[in-house]
């Protein structure tokens, strides 16, 4: 699919009409030059806006159409006002093929707007944010249908004006993606066909849960240390008992002594089980919470005076915070909800085992006020003593060898699981088909960047160890190391538009535009030449640029698909 047109409109106007081409499209500024007098300069006019609000259609975030990329939680208010006070809504075209006026298009509508106003649809159908990314899944990428990598995931290397892709080639998702969801993305993006990523995530999420756990729980000794306690403490019990049948007592006295310690070790385990399932509790919230750490959950007004102080001194800024909120939060609700499935199970039962601790303190409290009654020495009272001492912590260690057992057997089933997925990951079988996939992509690769750089580029993998999960992970990396930045600017550009051939050549649906931010970066040379690449391949190239930075050969209307000024700025506010 190619850009077609991206439409920018109030309720009264068309504020931009951009029309995309083939080959290379251009947004630059036509601020004039400035000298000591004159600070104007080309920056803050939009040029970047353009590609979030496409990225925005594409279920990208609003906020990034009117927050300073540089703190996210500062707010432009001057823009996010106008978007939403004029009602402006989005309207980007996709279409098949250019060249072909009859050949399938998909529109996408969005607006800042939420509730009842929000505008969200796909060729005119009414979205909510979680359908949004399916449809266009559907449409764009239709062959694909596991949940992982989603379909923002699929496309962030096409999409490059944040920092975490601007500057990584391969790396291209958020600072907070795990090596798992890289790999995942990875094996689809070469074409390695691997259908389980998403629950091979999940289970390493389950195993982490089950570690932190186990080591909360023998913070101090091991499972065999404290079975080596409760064998002694077993044999200390036995000691005391037979010292205690050899007292003088009477037969009530004894009868309730026997069940008073009964009910005082049944008050161990169930307060100890109270506790450890207290702190699995726990430990599930805080891995949902670290799991969700993503989400913004701030205040918009307090983000709305932020931006109103910020605007006073910059201008012409980007993106919507609500409609972040919901779509980025889809992409984790489902791990979530896995990780927070046993919480309801464990609340009842822990409800029930605070029931029958109130029981049991209250039949206690009776046994106790019976015994008082009774005759005993002070030999009798001591060893009861000890006895409760010895139930209390025998009633512990049982608890806590039985929560290890548990998170031992859960551990087991985890491991088993995913042992199933990766003998079929990290088989020979697997390592060969990559290896076959990379060597296909790397000629395309290599190929570009001859062309480009007369250089060889290339990808690479390895089998790693995680040192945190202790288990395997496919890495892929660039071949090239320590580069400049506008060489790696130039490495980034040669793999998105290889990319592209190695998609066309494997069949697999891809989309046939990039977006591509601080090309100024890049020598004016390399620039020119990967021009007239995207032109040569059917490729649509759009960069923003600031004109002063454009290489000649560049200068051309046919190559600018907008013009921006300080005086013309993108939304004209």
């Amino acid at each position: 699919m190619f850009l077609k047109s991206l439409t920018i409109s109030s309720r009264t106007e068309i504020i931009r009409h951009i029309q995309f081409s083939k080959g290379l499209n251009l947004i630059v500024d036509e601020t004039p030059g400035y000298d000591d007098d004159d600070k104007t300069t080309g920056n803050n006019v939009g040029k970047t806006t353009v590609l979030a609000l496409i990225d925005f259609c594409l279920g990208g975030s609003a906020k990034s159409i009117y927050a300073d990329p540089e703190n996210p939680k500062e707010v432009y208010e001057l823009v996010k006002e106008f978007l939403v006070n004029n009602e402006v809504l989005i309207t980007l075209i996709l279409k098949e093929d250019l060249d072909v006026t009859d050949s399938p298009e998909v529109s996408v509508e969005k607006n800042f707007l939420t509730y009842k106003k929000k505008i969200q649809k796909v060729n005119q159908e009414p979205l909510t944010d979680d359908e949004l990314e399916l449809r266009l899944m559907e449409l764009l990428i239709p062959e694909h249908t596991s949940e992982k990598p989603t379909f923002r995931q699929i496309i962030s290397h096409s999409i490059r004006y944040k920092d975490e892709s601007v500057n990584r080639t391969l790396r291209t998702l958020d600072k907070f993606a795990k090596d798992t969801e890289y790999e995942t993305l990875h094996l689809f993006l070469f074409n390695c066909n691997f259908n389980d990523g998403k629950s091979r995530q999940s289970i390493l999420e389950r195993i982490k849960v089950e570690r932190t756990f186990e080591t909360r729980l023998g913070q101090r000794q091991n499972k065999t240390d404290f079975q080596m306690h409760l064998a002694i403490l077993e044999s200390r019990i036995e000691e005391l008992q037979k010292a205690k049948s050899l007292l003088n007592v009477n037969v009530n006295f004894e009868a309730d002594l026997a069940h008073l310690n009964q009910v005082r070790h049944t008050i161990s385990r169930t307060s100890a089980n109270i506790s450890t399932l207290s702190i699995r509790r726990q430990l599930l919230e805080e891995a949902r919470d670290e799991v969700s750490s993503g989400k913004f959950l701030g205040s918009l007004d307090h983000l709305s005076n932020l931006y109103r102080q910020a605007t006073k001194q910059v201008s012409g800024i980007q993106k919507s915070f609500d409609d972040l909120v919901t779509f980025h939060n889809s992409m984790i609700d489902e791990k979530v909800a896995f990780l927070t499935k046993d919480l309801p199970e464990l609340d009842e039962e822990l409800r029930s085992l605070s029931l029958e601790l109130s029981r049991l303190l209250a039949s206690e409290s009776e046994l106790v006020g019976l015994i008082a009654k009774s005759d005993s020495f002070s030999e009798l009272e001591s060893l009861i003593g000890a006895l409760n001492s010895a139930y209390t912590k025998k009633g512990e260690y049982e608890v806590l060898i039985k929560q290890l057992d548990d998170v031992e057997r859960n551990l087991k089933e985890y491991e088993e699981q995913l042992s199933q997925i990766d003998d079929l990951l990290f088989s020979d079988e697997a390592k060969k088909t990559i290896s076959l996939q990379l060597m296909k992509f790397n000629e395309y690769f290599s190929s570009v960047s001859r062309e480009l750089y007369d250089e060889d580029y290339g990808v690479t993998y390895k089998v790693e160890i995680n040192k945190k999960t202790g288990h395997k992970v496919y890495k892929f990396s660039a071949l090239n190391r320590n580069m400049s930045s506008g060489k790696k600017q130039g490495e980034i550009s040669c793999f998105d538009l290889a990319y592209i051939l190695f998609a066309r050549g494997e069949e697999i649906s891809c989309l046939d535009f990039l977006l591509n931010d601080k090309k100024e970066l890049m020598d004016d040379h390399q620039l020119v030449k990967i021009a007239d690449f995207a032109i040569k391949n059917d490729i649509q190239f759009v960069a923003s640029i600031l004109k002063d930075k454009l290489p000649p050969e560049l200068n051309n209307e046919e190559y600018i698909a907008v013009k921006l000024s300080q005086t013309d700025k993108l939304f004209r506010i």
